[in-house]
This record gives C-alpha cells, sequence and structure tokens, in this order.
C-alpha cells in the first residue's frame, strides 16, 4: 500500500521533530517531489502569517520555505497561543475561535479532528507527499483518548511514523523503548522506524547500542543525524541565546524576556549578526547596560507590562534613555510606548485598562478580531525596502499616528519620537531586510556594520540541515517508507 504522508514523532518535547520535517521536507524537493509540511496540532507563541490571512505555528512557515511553497493554514489547522498557565487562545484554520482552559480544550478536541482531517485531505489532494510533524510526545497516556496531535491523528489518516530522540540530552535508549512500550499494538505496528539525533562522537561506539535497540524492538534505527554546531533554523517556541563573537565595533542589545514573549523570532537576524552582542534578560538584577534596547511582542500585553512594572523595569528604561540608549518597541512592546492599553472585553485576560509608558502620543483599544497582514513597503527617508508580518489585537489611535515614518500597502507604520531615540512599530521580522537593519543599526549607534544578509544565511541553514540528514538517512528509505508500506 503506498502512502502520501508520513509522521514525524518524538519521545520529548525539543526532540527535533521540527528540524527533522524541515530537513525531509528539503531533501524531497531537491529531489524533484512536490511536498508540504503538516502539524495538526501546535502550541507555540512563534507564529506566521500565511498568504491566505491566516495565522499559523512558525515552525509550519519555515518547513514551507524548506518545500519551496507559500505557507497556508492546512499546514496547522489547529494552534494554541498560550495566555495564562492554564488556558489558550485557539486558533483553527488561521482564525482565533475561542480562549480555552485546559480542560475544556482536553473535552473538545474530538470536534476539532474533523477540521485536522479536512485541511490534511486538501494537502494531499495538491501535494504529492504530506511530511507531519507530531507534537511533545506520543506516551503521553493521559491524553491519549482524545489525541489529534500524535497517534490519534495517525491512526486516523492511517499513516506511517517514524521516531525521532535526542542522544544529547542522554537516556536515548530508555526515551525510544519506554515510548514504544506505552503505544498500543495498531500504534507500534505504525512505526517503521526510529531516528536518533544530535550525536557526538564515534559512531562505532554506539553501534551495539543500535544493534540492541533493533533486536528488543524489531523495529530498524533508520538513522543517526550528528550534532550540527550553530545551525540556525527558527525556533518553534523555545529562546536559544547563540552567543556571538565580540568585535571592536559591536552593538550591545537587550531584550527582556516577558512571561508571554511572543515571536521571538523577530530578533534572531540580530542575534547572528556578526556586529552584534544580543542578550535575553530575565532577571533585571544581571542587566549591565546596553545600547538598544528592545520590548519585545507578547500574548498578553497588560499582564506582561504589569510584570515590567513589578520586576523594576521601568526605571531602568527611563535610566537607559538618560544614558543616551536607544529603545525600539515592536507589537505589544510598541502598544507599551504609548500612554495607554484599553483591553474592554477581556480580549487578553480581566478587562480593563492599564497606563503605559506614554512616550509616544497614542492608545490602544484591544478588539476581538486580530490583524493578520504580510506587509511590504519603505522607509520614507531613503526607501529602503521593508518586509514583514502583522499580528496583533489592537487597534491604535493617537496625535503621533499623523507622522509615520514607513508606507505600506495601505496603510502606515512606524513611530519615532522627537528626541530620535525611541522608535515603535507594529511589524514582526522588521529586521530580517538587509536595507532596514543597517539603518536602525546606524541609528543605534553602530558605525560600518559588515554585510549580513539573514534571509540567505536562513536558506544556507535549511540546504545545510538537508545535506546532513540525508547522508545520515538516504532519501530512499524514505521514499520506501512512503512508497512500500502497509500499516493494517
Amino acid at each position: 500500500m503506498k502512502h502520501s504522508t508520513l509522521m514525524v514523532q518524538g519521545t520529548t518535547s525539543d526532540a527535533g521533530k521540527s528540524i527533522l520535517v524541515a530537513a525531509i521536507c528539503r531533501i524531497l524537493v531537491n529531489h524533484g517531489y512536490k511536498v508540504a509540511p503538516f502539524k495538526p496540532q501546535n502550541m507555540a507563541l512563534n507564529s506566521a502569517v500565511t498568504a491566505d490571512g491566516g495565522e499559523i505555528g512558525r515552525a509550519q512557515a519555515v518547513q514551507a520555505m524548506a518545500c519551496n511553497i507559500a505557507p497556508t493554514t492546512d499546514m496547522n489547522p489547529v494552534l494554541l497561543k498560550p495566555n495564562s498557565d492554564t488556558g489558550a487562545q485557539v486558533i483553527v484554520h488561521g482564525k482565533a475561535v475561542a480562549n480555552m482552559d485546559a480542560t475544556y480544550y482536553h473535552n473538545h478536541k474530538p470536534q476539532l479532528l474533523n477540521a485536522v482531517l479536512e485541511s490534511h485531505k486538501r494537502l494531499n489532494q495538491e501535494y504529492q507527499f504530506v511530511i507531519v510533524e507530531g507534537a511533545g510526545s506520543p506516551a503521553e497516556i493521559n491524553l491519549r483518548d482524545r489525541d489529534i496531535a500524535n497517534m490519534g491523528f495517525a491512526e486516523a489518516a492511517d499513516c506511517p511514523v517514524i521516531i525521532v530522540a535526542d542522544i544529547d540530552r542522554g537516556g536515548v535508549f530508555a526515551h525510544l523503548t519506554g515510548t514504544l512500550d506505552c503505544l498500543s499494538e495498531t500504534e507500534k505496528n505504525r512505526v517503521m522506524g526510529f531516528v536518533i539525533n544530535r550525536f557526538r562522537g564515534d559512531i562505532s561506539l554506539l553501534e551495539p547500542g543500535l544493534a540492541w535497540l533493533e533486536e528488543k524492538t524489531g523495529k530498524p534505527v533508520l538513522g543517526v543525524v550528528p550534532y550540527i554546531e550553530n545551525l540556525h533554523i527558527e525556533a518553534e517556541d523555545a529562546i536559544h541565546i547563540q552567543q556571538q563573537n565580540i568585535h571592536e565595533n559591536t552593538l550591545n542589545i537587550v531584550v527582556p524576556v516577558l512571561p508571554r514573549i511572543s515571536n521571538h523570532t523577530d530578533f534572531d537576524a540580530l542575534s547572528l549578526h556578526p556586529n552584534i552582542n544580543l542578550e535575553f534578560i530575565r532577571d533585571i538584577k544581571i542587566f549591565k547596560g546596553c545600547d538598544l534596547l528592545i520590548l519585545p511582542g507578547t500574548k498578553n500585553v497588560r499582564q506582561d507590562f504589569e510584570w515590567l512594572k513589578q520586576n523594576g523595569w521601568l526605571p531602568l528604561i527611563n535610566q537607559h534613555l538618560r544614558y543616551g540608549g536607544k529603545l525600539i518597541g515592536i507589537c505589544g512592546g510598541f502598544q507599551m510606548l504609548g500612554h495607554a492599553i484599553h483591553d474592554p472585553n477581556g480580549i487578553e485576560g480581566c478587562a480593563g485598562s492599564s497606563q503605559t509608558l506614554g512616550f509616544l502620543d497614542f492608545e490602544t483599544t484591544l478588539m476581538p478580531e486580530k490583524s493578520l497582514k504580510n506587509v511590504q513597503g519603505y522607509l520614507k527617508s531613503n526607501h529602503a525596502k521593508v518586509n514583514g508580518y502583522e499580528i496583533h489585537a489592537g487597534i491604535s489611535t493617537g496625535d503621533a499616528l499623523n507622522d509615520c515614518l514607513i508606507q505600506l500597502e495601505g496603510h502606515e507604520d512606524g513611530l519615532l519620537n522627537d528626541d530620535n531615540n525611541i522608535f515603535g512599530t507594529y511589524i514582526h521580522g522588521i529586521f530580517d531586510e538587509s536595507e532596514i537593519l543597517n539603518h536602525f543599526l546606524s541609528w543605534a549607534g553602530l558605525n560600518k556594520a559588515e554585510d549580513f544578509d539573514y534571509k540567505a544565511h536562513q536558506l544556507n541553514e535549511l540546504n545545510r540541515l538537508a545535506n546532513i540528514v540525508e547522508q545520515a538517512i538516504p532519501v530512499e528509505k524514505i521514499i520506501s517508507i512512503l512508497e512500500n508500506v502497509s500499516c493494517d
């Protein structure tokens, strides 16, 4: 029986599912196949705007890039964006439908399976292969009876599964055998093999363990993927700090890690730049000053602004500006730069209003309908190209908005204060374009920045990933699973 779908599940979160799906997608595309990524259910605060005007997890947008196609809402039909420790905004086919606590959502999942299968069917009709990413682990048996993210989907879609485990964490054989033992017989029959990820060292020392694993489980080890140094593929949710080489000509940037920080991939182009030392800081006590402070996006802007107040960031921000530093706010961080944020409908929590920094003359009201759009335009002062996307529930109004810096298609964006030291924008990904990045680095005090093309770097990293993974897992193994297996 031939299959057009292959699912990658993991023994744990961050085992390497997102990376492996991106790699398999790229490998298949490099061999001439038409491929699409898919994740039935994603929980992440890093999201992307699709070509059809919806919102999906950032990882699926990156996987679509690996497939050389534009992302669509079908690639991630259910997205959960946590807005508290026990609840999340539920997004179905790209649009927010409700806020649900964990128990209510768990009971609601069977109703979402139809939406998941509809999206999968459409992708199957359009593409030769669909490569699916699971969520968390299929061994979470407490969630099994209503699962739509792992084996629940695989059973409904009748597709083969490979399981990936991260050997760098230790306990890889226990992870794999334990995960398999937690599955039902029909689920075990779907597992076509294992992939061991992030291996360092001499492979000959691992081979006795691989032989034992194959004998014990009856499942082949499809490949051992080496640890890939300094690999940059946009993170699904976790913040990964990459150490920078400190040059003589260096700009120091700090981003406070808000409790509900979102779309921190905005800062990837900065963290990788050879002239930038970027720090994400949770604890204000380790702040030692910087040239540029950036307030990031957030899923709960009023609550996260209150966190800034309670943790001493407001006097630090004022001190930073007095000492000659620059300040940028992006999306929720931009809203914090105004006089107030109003949430009359309780969109992000308890209804009410918050007085904010008051650096720019506007205020924001949160509305039920999100603004979801990909944007392009230019900086009015020098026509530097601007590309990015907007994801926000707020509508901002005020005199400051009469004098915007950036011309987009159909509207304007970008505010700069009279003292030329505070900038705000709704545009995520604004630093990804080299021209606008260099403009703001110069504005923040960096002279003669080295050339750095972040978008080219992204594509080079996807190709590097695919080449390394294909050496570990030949494409013939992937095709044989897709075309020659039966899960009956």
